[in-house]
């Protein structure tokens, strides 16, 4: 039986669907019934009357999803007219079929975007003499993305009358999310309104709150639990295990066999149900591997608690867990024999556990699509036959703040249509704050040299604002963030405004540009905009994200900005500068900072420093360090060696063509190519001196070999590429 939101929402879609063609939104939050409410729709609108759909997801998850939904919901008081319909699911992976199995007689075709865009003519025998078309596209967020839209015009080229309806839980993707966004709101553009289809900004058929779910109980109440484990983890993370769980969100072996052994870890988590299993009730614990499932299983009985285990692929006298044996524990727990159900993956999505009242997220993930069906799993309300409250209890482990784990919370960003000006603001910070950790995390390591860094004030290294990307190519997503600072701010600006002029230079329109390409336009925008040394450095991976950002959007990313009021509450320099000028002592100054971090006002801080009280002082105390070093090197004599001796500052005045075309020469000589896999490329510049290795322009300069005093020439048989530490090594004295 559909709920009150879905009959309102079926009501909306019938009265548009009397256009003979449209471009609608249906906006339903985490847990609202998206798929159910526009197949449902769609068999009786659809299917029954032979209108064929098309329907269009970016993920091989939501392809299954959507065809498990017309299959199931397929009753014969929704299709009195048909008896039956064929359907296929396109899709580069195994388990799916290829475009090229398309058959004319199929009436619903669900494809992902990747698949079906680079086969478009697959489509032209199933299109052929149909008037009339349903063109559906899931998470229709990301329908401004090139190859949707490849895809729209192509239907409707073909089609006279296409009805498109977009699927999606947030109706703007990044950027401002309250006016949404331009390029979403000139594909869907027909709207329902006080009962009348209306045209908008973004047009939007039928929409409701998280909030007005929650209200009428449809979706439990969310209380969000964080417990931290104080294990490390990750303090000797290599690159390779690094970019396997940012890209891959794969544990290395070594860290999940040490995660799902540690017994301080496991204690606690048995104890905290324990503790509280009264207000939990039904569990089920999200493990980090079979072993660790089997591991906290028992735990849990010996203390008294029900608890179970299903889980996959385990041999089992020669043979796999049976479906059979995890159905039969699947009915113990909903039948209330089995209080915790622990599992790695398998229960995320298309298992019907309604009377869970409570998730154990114990394993860490970078995925946002994992995240929010591992929560969802406790969210069904006491209208769904649910419970009316739900717990998301998180285990925090410690991991060099390396990684940037995916909170809970995410699954509820559909709520900031609502939120303040104040709460935006401080969403804006967390997110900057997950990219400044890294920064922070190198400063407070002894072993890597940051001396550079540390000379520029504070106040200059807090960003302007920043440039969020989201990235998804099929089952793969990346988000990534590009701070810019004072230092960069003009050649960010510069470069997004050259973004088309560089594509249509190069003959770039694919979606996804060659690795070839990418590198091209990457090492142009380099030479091009960025030649000035810039601290804290622009990253080439930057670059190559904002190139494959436009690549599939033909837009520039959206930015988010920190105004000057707030970033002016973040000024460590300021904060120091009153330590030295006040010449506190050290108990004067620690309770100074603690007032400052305990205030209410200084929110901002906290965030900043992600509720790192440490981070929070050790870096006061580098920035005091720094005005104290300022003020002694006042005192102290000039070098007697002049910087023109070395650089090429003097040809930049009198020949700043010829300095730009040496300077970038040697960069190019310098340069060592990286691949990594098909996500992004990187340049790496070498140092003729000491041999390091570093991706971007950030941190090298170009020196004479012989000293101009010397009688060295400008050529580029003289001119060699340098790292900042042999730059002072040497005597080659900077500004």
């Amino acid at each position: 039986t559909p709920y009150q939101h879905q009959e309102e929402a079926f009501k909306n879609l019938s009265l548009i669907n009397q256009e003979p063609s449209f471009s609608t939104l249906l906006v339903l939050p985490t847990g609202g019934g998206k798929t159910y409410t526009a197949s449902s729709w769609l068999l009786s609108n659809a299917l029954d009357k032979n209108i064929k759909i098309l329907w269009i997801a970016h993920r091989h998850s939501l392809l299954d999803q959507a065809a498990e939904s017309f299959q199931k919901y397929a009753f014969a008081d929704k299709m009195p007219h048909a008896s039956f319909f064929k359907y296929r699911i396109v899709s580069g992976s195994p388990r799916h079929k290829r475009s090229s199995s398309i058959k004319k007689d199929e009436n619903l075709l669900i494809v992902s975007k990747d698949s079906i865009g680079a086969n478009l003519s697959r489509l032209d025998s199933w299109l052929e003499g149909e008037k009339e078309l349903f063109l559906v596209i899931d998470e229709a967020h990301h329908a401004a993305a090139k190859t949707y839209r490849k895809v729209i015009d192509y239907v409707r080229e073909r089609v006279p009358n296409v009805k498109l309806l977009g699927l999606t839980a947030t109706p703007t993707r990044t950027g401002d999310e309250r006016s949404g966004n331009n390029i979403l709101g000139k594909i869907f553009t027909d709207g329902v309104r006080k009962g009348k289809v209306v045209k908008g900004k973004v047009g939007i058929a039928y929409d409701i709150s998280l909030k007005e779910l929650l209200n009428r109980q449809i979706l439990a109440t969310p209380h969000f639990e964080h417990y931290e484990t104080e294990q490390e983890y990750g303090e000797q993370l290599g690159l390779d295990a690094w970019e396997k769980i940012q890209y891959r969100d794969m544990l290395p072996e070594e860290i999940s066999e040490k995660i799902a052994k540690s017994t301080p870890r496991n204690q606690l988590i048995v104890s905290t149900y324990c503790e509280n299993k009264e207000r939990y009730g039904q569990t089920l614990v999200f493990a980090v591997s079979r072993e660790h499932a089997v591991t906290l299983s028992k735990l849990f009985r010996q203390a008294g608690i029900a608890a179970d285990y299903v889980i996959s692929g385990v041999e089992k006298n020669g043979q796999d867990v049976s479906r059979v044996e995890n159905e039969q524990k699947l009915e113990d727990y909903r039948n209330g024999r089995t209080q915790v159900l622990v599992n790695v993956n398998i229960l995320t999505e298309g298992v019907d556990l309604p009377k869970t009242n409570t998730v154990f997220l114990t394993r860490p993930t970078v995925s946002t699509i994992l995240m929010t069906q591992m929560v969802g799993r406790a969210l069904r309300g006491t209208e769904a036959g649910g419970t009316s409250e739900a717990y998301i209890v998180t285990f925090l482990d410690k991991w060099q703040d390396n990684i940037a784990w995916v909170t809970p919370e995410i699954g509820f960003e559909d709520v900031f249509w609502e939120e303040t000006e104040k709460e935006r603001l401080e969403r804006h910070v967390r997110l900057i704050a997950i990219a400044k950790i890294e920064e922070f995390a190198a400063i407070m390591n002894d072993a890597i040299d940051t001396s550079e860094l540390e000379k520029v004030p504070f106040s200059q290294r807090i960003p302007l604002g920043m440039y969020l990307i989201d990235l998804e190519k099929e089952d793969v997503e990346i988000r990534w963030q590009i701070m810019v600072y004072d230092c960069s701010q003009s050649a960010y600006e510069k470069m997004m405004a050259a973004l088309p002029e560089i594509f249509e230079k190069f003959g770039v329109d694919e979606e996804y540009p060659s690795e070839d390409d990418i590198a091209a336009m990457e090492r142009y925008c380099a030479e091009h905009f960025f030649t000035e040394e810039m601290v804290p450095p622009y990253d080439s991976r930057d670059i190559v994200m904002a190139l494959k950002y436009y690549a599939q959007n033909e837009e520039v990313p959206p930015f988010y900005s920190l105004p000057q009021i707030e970033r002016e509450k973040l000024d460590i320099t300021a904060i120091a500068r009153h330590v030295v000028e006040a010449d506190l002592r050290q108990s004067e100054m620690k309770e100074y900072l603690e007032n400052l971090w305990l205030d209410a006002d200084q929110n901002l801080l906290r965030l900043f420093f992600s509720d790192s009280y440490q981070r929070f002082t050790k870096t006061v105390q580098t920035e005091i360090q720094r005005q104290q070093d300022a003020g002694e090197d006042k005192q102290k004599e000039k070098p007697q060696l002049l910087q023109e001796d070395w650089t090429l500052e003097p040809l930049e005045k009198e020949d700043p063509g010829r300095a730009k075309t040496l300077r970038n020469e040697i960069f190019r000589k310098s340069e060592r190519r990286t691949h990594r896999d098909d996500r992004y490329y990187c340049s790496h510049y070498c140092c003729a001196k000491c041999g390091h290795r570093q991706p971007g322009r950030a941190n090298f300069h170009v020196r004479l070999v012989v000293p101009r005093s010397e009688g060295g020439e400008y050529g580029l048989e003289n001119l060699q590429l340098l790292c900042r530490r042999c730059c002072r090594q040497t005597g080659m004295v900077e500004k």
